[in-house]
């Protein structure tokens, strides 16, 4: 089950990535000055990517535990 360990951590850094794009994104909304509405926009297209990230980190995690647990 090693391959389970291993296909789990590369999901789980693949999200962690994704949260940190996600961070990124919504320090440069807020620094760009936008208006309410262009704003709103803006930080509802990061929040889905987050939510996506969250949810990748969360399966590459419990593939990890399954993993550890079934070796």
């Amino acid at each position: 089950m090693g391959w389970l360990v291993l296909v789990g951590s590369g999901l789980a850094v693949i999200g962690l990535c994704l949260l940190g794009y996600c961070i990124f994104q919504a320090i440069s909304a807020k620094r760009s000055g936008l208006d309410d509405a262009a704003m709103r926009q803006r930080l509802q297209k990061i929040v889905a990517i987050n939510m996506g990230a969250l949810l990748l980190s969360v399966l590459g995690l419990m593939c990890v535990v399954l993993g550890v647990f079934l070796s």
